[in-house]
Parts: C-alpha cells; sequence; structure tokens
C-alpha cells in the first residue's frame, strides 16, 4: 500500500504543502486539508484517498479564485461557472466550487439580477428591454429575468425616459423640433424603452420655437447644405434641394423660403 514517505512546505506559498509517496513527489495540498485529512509521514493512502483528496484541494482553489473574482463586483452563476472553465478547472469541480459559494451566500442570481436591475435604471437610465438583454447574457433565467423586470414598474419607466428627454431636448436647443423628437426617440429606443413610453416622454416637452431661434438655426444649418449643394447644383436643381433637405430636418416652409431668397439675393449682389 502507498505510505507517505515526506511532507514539505512550499517555498513560494507557505500554506501549501507537497506530498510524497514512497520517495516521490504525488501531490500539493492546502495546509486546511493536512489537518482534514490528518495527513502525516508514515500514513497509508489508498488510490481512492488521493484522488479525494486532490479533488478537495482543487475544489478549494476554485472557490478561492471564486471569491477573488467576486471581490471586485456582484456576478452571476453564469459568469462565475464560465471563469472557472476558462481556467481550466474541471466539469466536477466547478458545480461543487458554485454550489459552495450558493451555501455560504456569495453567489445568489435573485440578489445578483435586483442588483443589476438598480444599477441600470440608476446609472445607465436603461429601460426594460435593454435591462433584459444585459440579464440574458449574464445566463439569468427566463423566469427570473420576468420577475425582476416585472418590478420596473410604468411609473418608473416614464419618469426616467422624461427625464432623459429633458435633457436630450436641453442639449439640442439648436436642432429643429423634428430633430429634437428623432434624437429622443433614436436614444430611448437604444436605451430599451417602448414606443408608448417614449411617446409619453416626448408628449411632457414644449416644442414651441419663436421665430428669432428659427431664423437663427436655418441660418447655422442652411448655409451648410446651401454650400454643400451648391458645388454640385445651380438654378432650380440646387433650389429645390436645398429645400427638400431643410424640409426634412423640421423646418417650416415659409423659413425655408425666406432663407434661399436670403442666399439668393446676396449672390446677385456679388
Amino acid at each position: 500500500m502507498p505510505i507517505i514517505s515526506k511532507i514539505t512546505r512550499q517555498k513560494n506559498n507557505p500554506e501549501r504543502y507537497n506530498i510524497f509517496i514512497d520517495e516521490v513527489y504525488a501531490f500539493a495540498v492546502d495546509e486546511s486539508l493536512i489537518v482534514k485529512y490528518q495527513l502525516s509521514k508514515g500514513k497509508d493512502l489508498e488510490d481512492w484517498e488521493r484522488d479525494e483528496i486532490v479533488f478537495d484541494d482543487e475544489v478549494r482553489k476554485a472557490f478561492n479564485k471564486s471569491l477573488h473574482y467576486l471581490s471586485f463586483r456582484m456576478r452571476s452563476e453564469y459568469e462565475v461557472k464560465k471563469k472557472l472553465l476558462d481556467a481550466e478547472y474541471g466539469e466536477a469541480v466547478v458545480l461543487e466550487a458554485i454550489q459552495k459559494l450558493h451555501s455560504l451566500g456569495f453567489l445568489n442570481d435573485e440578489s445578483f439580477s435586483k442588483a443589476l436591475l438598480e444599477t441600470q435604471k440608476k446609472t445607465g437610465k436603461k429601460g426594460p428591454r435593454a435591462i433584459q438583454q444585459e440579464l440574458k447574457k449574464k445566463g439569468i433565467d427566463k423566469k427570473l429575468q420576468k420577475e425582476v423586470l416585472d418590478t420596473y414598474t410604468e411609473e418608473d419607466q416614464t419618469q426616467i425616459a422624461q427625464a432623459l428627454a429633458e435633457k436630450i431636448a436641453n442639449q439640442q436647443s439648436s436642432k429643429t423640433p423634428r430633430q429634437v423628437k428623432q434624437k429622443i426617440q433614436d436614444t430611448l429606443l437604444r436605451k430599451g424603452y417602448s414606443y408608448d413610453i417614449i411617446s409619453k416622454a416626448i408628449a411632457e416637452i414644449e416644442f414651441e420655437t419663436e421665430q428669432e431661434e428659427w431664423e437663427e438655426m436655418i441660418a447655422k444649418q442652411g448655409d451648410k447644405i446651401w454650400t454643400k449643394v451648391s458645388s454640385k447644383f445651380t438654378g432650380y436643381d440646387r433650389k429645390n434641394r436645398v429645400k427638400q433637405a431643410l424640409y426634412q430636418k423640421g423646418f417650416p416652409s415659409d423659413q425655408i423660403d425666406m432663407f434661399i431668397e436670403k442666399k439668393e439675393f446676396e449672390e446677385d449682389g456679388d
């Protein structure tokens, strides 16, 4: 029967020990396993006992690696499992380590999902669809996804979406109402809000534009369009293309006509 002939402490890691069987290095274990399995020089060690000790040691290493990984932020079970498998731990070792993490409260997909929801709401200002994609990416079960997202009320969604819409409107003050509405819609869709919530958010914003504001906006945007179109077209074609471009941006017809007349007058005066 194999006998432990020597146990030595590792130089680079004093908490781990090298086990020699019949004067030949056999394996290394954590200090706690020396105590748990009462390993000592002269102890008989059958093959199945050795396999059990090595497996237990692998689980401990996987568990400690998981704790380090979790120390930076909360993780889902899927993330931890993938991390350990990528580190080339065996499937049985990974499942055992994860079970231990669950039992000690270090891993809980429900708590993780609720925390992710709150973070995405408060920090990312995201809607349900975007958050659901995040939960899916983290390997969260569909049923749990729904349970967590059901707590994201329509009132909360509307409030957050409206605040975002107002922020965008303030930042886009030099744009036409149509351009601002389009910017709001594109942003909120990308953030994961439904068309119904987006419509409610936009409805709460006043888009009244004074005459002077129209003139300032069309002068700024129109000059660029005029210059660009003038490099390729003249006469009726130029006038028609400038009209079309400005109309698409949401400028009223009377403002467009006045702008074009002004540009043509300036050219005639040159």
